[in-house]
Formats: structure tokens, sequence, C-alpha cells
């Protein structure tokens, strides 16, 4: 085939090599993953489809490049680039070639199998978290105690396909000049801004139209008092569906955007405040909208406001980095024993402990033991002589708590990162069900407890009561405050430390 004699250089010679031996590879890759099912991962798409075809363009370019410098070249007068003579029968030579094929062959293996573990790597969980290891020791250490331990970092930030492993690498690249030039904020701020969306991630592996009935659900607490009294509820949790065709579009999950649509305006950035709720039933398109009656939005804030389609992380917003509160970490560490319960007003002693300021966390560490060893030796002695070992397994357990669920470096703790899936110590669902969002003609959003769960059982062990889930218990507070708790939500006395 005749070709333009500038074509015949060294450089657009390499240029044509490299396309088409990636062009090569990009065929047997793409013909590969259609019959092997182990190529159906985030990794293998983002190389196949953008790392080859950029190899392969930069090929393609040197050889135009190659082309115009050898017109230059002649252009000069200074003749075309000469080929270099290789004989074949010197053995000089011929050595040197095989040489070179040899060490090419095992440059391209080792950096080939080098290259895809970087990438591998660059996306592993171990890289997120400890690359950067103060600015995500929070994220990562409540990640290891998450119901999410096992699902990788990449799985739910970035998801399948190039287009969003782009936008991360792009987000990433500015994190780490923030990282090296001490620009990021203290506490990381949340939720985190162009999150994928959880149809894209979540529902991977969890299936909305799937959720129906009920769940049972079993909450431990401990009093502040000198006995450290456990006080339990039974709650039948109301999951439901949002399947109206399995006749279940009801419950907590008939948000899920099946049956319905949600959407929702938020007053501020962390979302604690949603004044303004549409839902749009998606068999009749009836469209209903919501306003917060006590601070309502102006026409001009909802005409410059963009709703957002309620998803799974509106509920769910800490599904993989769980910041349990004193209250909560000392109540786990009372269940499964590390704290013995017969250590008197340990409870309230522990929380106290454990939610005090600190500069540090080697500061928090010493100052735990300190505030909790002096109680015992100055007010309780005897307790402090006969029970001195377990009161060190005590402190170990309240400092275990405060490690994994509070970062001074980062400003970081329960507060900061409340959860909206309840609303004991947040106020999570009752940011719409407090009985305040009313539509022009009259329907409010319910406020009844009976809506989202149904209390089977409660008490302690001297006076727990029990009822059939038709039944149900009215709550019953544990600590006598009277009719308060009809009028004050839970979460504006209960702030993760002792009320």
């Amino acid at each position: 085939m005749k070709l333009p004699n500038s074509v015949y250089n060294p450089i657009s010679a390499l240029g044509a090599a490299v396309a088409f031996v990636t062009g090569l590879l990009g065929a047997l890759l793409l013909g590969l993953s259609f019959v092997l099912e182990e190529l159906h991962n985030p990794y293998f798409g983002i190389f196949l489809y953008l790392v080859l075809p950029a190899v392969l363009f930069a090929g393609l370019l040197l050889i135009p490049i190659g082309m115009v410098r050898a017109r230059h070249r002649r252009t000069e007068g200074r003749g075309p680039a000469h080929w270099p003579v290789v004989d074949l029968s010197r053995p000089g030579h011929r050595n040197a070639v095989l040489v070179f094929l040899a060490g090419t062959a095992v440059l391209l293996t080792v950096s080939g199998i080098g290259s895809y573990e970087a990438f591998h790597y660059s996306e592993s969980v171990e890289f997120c978290g400890t690359t950067c290891h103060q600015v995500m020791e929070p994220e990562y250490t409540t990640y290891q105690h998450s119901p999410h331990a096992r699902v990788s970092c990449s799985a739910c930030h970035i998801g399948e396909g190039a287009d969003w492993w782009v936008k991360a690498k792009l987000s990433g690249a500015y994190q780490v000049y923030a990282t090296l030039t001490d620009r990021y904020p203290r506490p990381i701020p949340t939720p985190v801004e162009n999150l994928r969306p959880a149809q894209e991630t979540c529902e991977r592996c969890h299936w909305p139209k799937m959720f129906f009935g009920g769940q049972q659900r079993r909450y431990s607490h401990y009093l502040y008092d000198d006995d450290n009294t456990p006080w339990t509820i039974d709650l039948l949790i109301k999951t439901g569906g949002g399947d109206p065709a399995r006749g279940q579009a009801s419950g907590i999950h008939w948000h899920m955007n099946i049956g319905a649509k949600v959407e929702y305006i938020a007053r501020d950035d962390e979302r604690s405040e949603m004044p303004w709720v549409r839902v749009t039933d998606r068999r009749t398109g009836a469209v209903t909208v919501y306003q917060d009656e006590s601070n309502p939005l102006t026409e001009e804030e909802i005409a410059a406001a963009e709703p957002r389609v309620m998803d799974c992380m509106d509920c769910h917003n800490r599904p993989s980095h769980v910041y349990l509160s004193p209250d909560e970490a000392i109540d786990l560490a009372l269940r499964r024993g590390a704290i013995d319960r017969d250590l008197p007003g340990i409870k309230r002693l522990a929380v106290t402990a454990m939610a005090a300021g600190y500069g540090s966390k080697q500061e928090a560490l010493s100052g735990i033991a300190t505030v909790i060893i002096s109680h015992y030796r100055e007010k309780l002695p005897e307790v402090y002589e006969r029970r001195r070992a377990r009161l060190d397994e005590a402190v170990e357990a309240v400092q275990q708590a405060y490690a994994s669920n509070v970062f001074p470096a980062m400003n970081a703790q329960w507060s900061d990162y409340p959860t909206h899936a309840g609303h004991f110590d947040s106020i999570g669902c009752m940011r719409c069900h407090t009985g305040n969002h009313v539509s022009e003609d009259g329907h409010r959003v319910t406020a009844s407890c009976e809506a989202c769960h149904v209390i089977l059982a409660q008490g302690d062990g001297a006076g727990y009561e029990a009822a059939s889930i038709a039944e149900g218990l009215e709550f019953r507070h544990p600590v006598d405050i009277a009719e308060m708790w009809r009028e004050v939500g839970c979460w504006e006395c209960h702030q993760g430390v002792q009320p």
C-alpha cells in the first residue's frame, strides 16, 4: 500500500505500533467481557472504556506528529530521518535485539501488573482511609464498625461506570490539594455534595420493591441511677414497602419513589429543616404540597430553590460512618459485658467521662481513666478495693468507645454527624412528622407514633409489660416526667449524654 513518504519515520511508526497493540488488547478485553462474569466490576469498565482509549488516542496522535516533523526536516534541507540499521547476521546486533526483546517483554509484563495493582489499590479501602490518615481517620474508623464494613468505599462513593469515576477523581484532586495545604474543614461537612443517587448505589444490594411487612427491634438502655437499671423497648418497625403491585405501598418505605414520589426543600445545608414537601402519587398523578405552618417558605424562596427527590440517604444518612453518642456507646458496652453493670453509677460516670471535652486523643484516654478511677477511689473506696480489676476493664471499654466515636483532631463526634433514621437523639423523622406540615386542603402529615412502629414490650426486669401486635402499648417513659413526653420530642432532651 502506497503511503505518503512522511509516514515512514520512527515517531509515526511508534505511534502506529502503540495504537495497533492497544486496539488489539481492547478488542480482546471487550470480547472477554461478554463471556466472563468475573470482569463485570467498576474497575474493568474504567480500564477498558477510559484508560485504553486514552492510550490508543496518544498512539494515533504520534503518527501526524512524526509526519509533521519529517516534513520540517525536508523543508530545512536536512534530508529525511534515517532508520537504524539492524544486521542480524552480526552477533553483536543479534544479541542486542534478543536482549531488547526479552527486556521489553519483562518490562511490559511487570509494568502492566504494577499499573493494574496500583490502580486497584488506589480504589481500596486502605488507600481511602489511611493515605490521608488524620483527615480520614473518623470515616475510616467508624466504617470498620459499621454494617457495611465489607463493602468498599468506591462501591458507594463511585459505583460502576467511567463517568462517576472521573467526577470522583476530579473531586479527589482538589482534596489532595486541600490536604497538602491544610485547607480542609474540621469536621468534614455532610451531606456529601453531588453524591451519586442511591438508586445507583444502595439499590444494587437493597431492593425497595421487595421490602414489606415489619421488623422487630429491641432497644436496650440503662438508666442513669446507681443500679444502672436496664430499660428495654421492643418495637415492631413498620418497614412496609413501595410497590403497589404487591399491595405494600405503605409503611416507612412508602417514601421510596415507587408508589409515590417525595420531594422537599431544605432550609439548611444539613437538611435538618424541611419546611416544604411535595408528594406525587405515581398511580393517579395527584400532587400535594405540604408547608410547615409554623415557619413556611416564601414564594420567592420556593421559586429560587431546587427540590430534592427523597431517597435512601435522606433517612439512612449514616449507613457506613456511624458515630455513636456516649449514651449509645456505653449502653452497648454494658450490654455486651465489657463494663460491669454491678459497678454503682458506672453508666452515669462513663458517659460523663466520655463526653468531656478533650484537646487530643491521648488527653482523652488519660482523662477518662482519671475521672473513673478517682471517683471510686475517693467516694466508693470499698468498691475501688474489691472491684479494681473490673474498674480497669470499664476504663478500657470507655477509652475504646471514645477512640471509636470521637476524634478531637478533626472536631468530629456524634453531635456533628447525627443520624436521621429515627428520632431519639436527633430530629430525624420528625423533620416532616411533627404535625406542622399541612396542605392547602387541610391535610396534615401524620405525627402518630403508630404510623411507623408499635410498642410490643417495655420496662425493666421488675416492671416489664408486653402486648400483642394488634393492641400495642402506650409509651411509658422510664423516668416519671408526667405527660411531658407527649409535647416534647425525644431529641430535645436526649442529646447523646445524660439528659
